[in-house]
């Protein structure tokens, strides 16, 4: 079983950051499901900004939701700075002995 949100945030181009019980967050694209069904409602960016966490999920007035499972898997994980710039040391280091 995937982990429940614990919060969420909408930024630009419609994008949600999604932080998670277990302590990941994700980036998830909203883009996709724009122009399915009732989700095109959330063309609306007021609306789409509205965005909170219900039970483990999110919704949005008027009850859009997606769940905590699709956003957890579906969801690109976000790399707090210090780790990409460790991973980032270790590739170059890797490349270095390449060469």
């Amino acid at each position: 079983m995937n982990p429940y949100v614990k919060s969420v945030h909408a930024l630009d181009d419609y994008k949600l950051e999604v932080s998670f019980e277990n302590g990941e967050s994700r980036k998830f694209d909203v883009k996709p499901y724009l122009g399915r069904g009732i989700f095109v409602r959330l063309r609306d960016l007021e609306l789409f900004r509205r965005v909170r966490v219900i039970s483990g999920s999110i919704e949005w007035p008027g009850g859009l939701d997606l769940s905590y499972d699709t956003l957890y898997v579906e969801g690109q994980p976000i790399i707090a700075p210090a780790l990409q710039a460790e991973q980032g040391r270790a590739v170059n280091a890797q490349q270095d002995a390449r060469e």
